[in-house]
């Protein structure tokens, strides 16, 4: 395991909440696929520790941070040349609960803090190089492969596969080791499980007041079908009051849908929420092949009308899109003023 640690503080959330007011920022697009253009093999996922580990390790690609960190800094960069802000650390699976598939557990930390200080290093050389353009590290936390509100088995509704206390005990030691790798932000994503989500908050707010210290919070959720709901059956409203007693610095949605079905759900969470709004849907919906098809040119077509309606502070890419999409967003983006945060009254 790795000891030493840092801990960034030379980016305060005023900073970024400065520039939410100034302009619309631009997070980045999918990591897996960018990853899949490298045709990466079974050895690229395996170093001389895991030379001869028990389990097939292709897929496993927060493993890479580790194993070929020169493709993931390599991916980083693009994204920020493309015209992003913000770039998120390669961890969605990063939890213990995660890498129980692939046996890894006991290379969470490094998994995190790795691609932490990979995405750091990116980051800072490119705000070097453009310092009126500061650039930011959101650590990535996924939502795991279990859920904590519904039972994977229909014959008994009743279990769980998971607790709330393993989920909280499993994002605190990812929330720990991404703190200590140099993130601005931690990003809670692609939440199609409330409770799941809560279980993250509640252990990020458990690292802070160990650490006596606060990093702003991002939340996204996923809407998962036409009915407009997440997995466990929250609508966007629901979703926000659930997690909306935090200050957040943003709320939204990503994956899912494609951005013209995302819009509604936008809007309900853009007209209620005290917190910037952020976005990053696919590249619409994948075919039959499991490919995204949407081109950056269709997909910034959609995603203006998020703009010219006026519901979104943060904006970027989920499954399919790519540093092509990303730059055809931001350049976009430039068009068009911030969602203005509302001051809401207290109920």
């Amino acid at each position: 395991m790795l000891l030493t640690f840092w801990v960034n503080q030379t980016t305060p959330m005023s900073k970024i909440t400065e520039l939410l007011r100034e302009r619309i920022l631009i997070l980045d697009g999918a990591m897996g696929t960018m990853i899949q253009r490298h045709s990466l093999t079974e050895n690229d996922f395996r170093n001389e520790a895991l030379k001869n580990h028990p389990k097939p390790l292709q897929g496993n690609n927060d493993l890479l941070s580790i194993t070929r960190p020169d493709v993931i800094k390599s991916i980083h960069a693009e994204y920020f040349q493309a015209g992003a802000d913000i770039v998120e650390t390669n961890t969605f699976s990063g939890t213990t609960i995660a890498q129980e598939d692939y046996a890894c557990e006991h290379l969470v930390y490094d998994i995190n803090y790795l691609s932490a200080k990979l995405a750091r290093e990116v980051a800072d050389e490119f705000t070097a190089r453009e310092p009126h353009k500061p650039r930011f590290v959101a650590g990535a936390m996924g939502p795991t492969n279990k859920t904590a509100s519904l039972s994977p088995n229909v014959n008994d509704p009743g279990y769980r596969a998971i607790t709330f206390d393993q989920l909280a005990q499993a994002y605190a030691k990812q929330a720990s080791a991404l703190i200590d790798g140099g993130v601005d932000i931690l990003l809670v994503e692609t939440i199609f499980d409330t409770l799941n989500a809560k279980a993250a908050l509640y252990a990020i707010e458990q690292v802070f007041e160990e650490r006596n210290m606060r990093l702003p919070i991002m939340v996204s959720g996923t809407i998962t079908d036409a009915s407009g709901r997440t997995l466990s059956g929250q609508t966007a409203e629901a979703f926000l009051i659930s997690v909306g007693h935090l200050p957040l610095l943003s709320i939204g949605l990503n994956c899912a849908l494609g951005a013209s079905a995302m819009l509604p759900y936008l809007e309900v969470l853009s007209q209620r929420a005290p917190f910037a709004i952020c976005a990053y849907p696919n590249a619409g919906l994948p075919n039959q092949f499991g490919e995204y098809d949407e081109t950056p040119m269709l997909m910034g077509e959609q995603v203006e009308e998020f703009l010219k309606r006026g519901v979104i502070n943060i904006l970027g890419g989920c499954c399919g899109t790519t540093p092509d999409h990303i730059h055809r967003l931001a350049e976009i983006a430039k068009n068009y003023p911030p969602r203005i945060i509302p001051q809401l009254e207290s109920a």
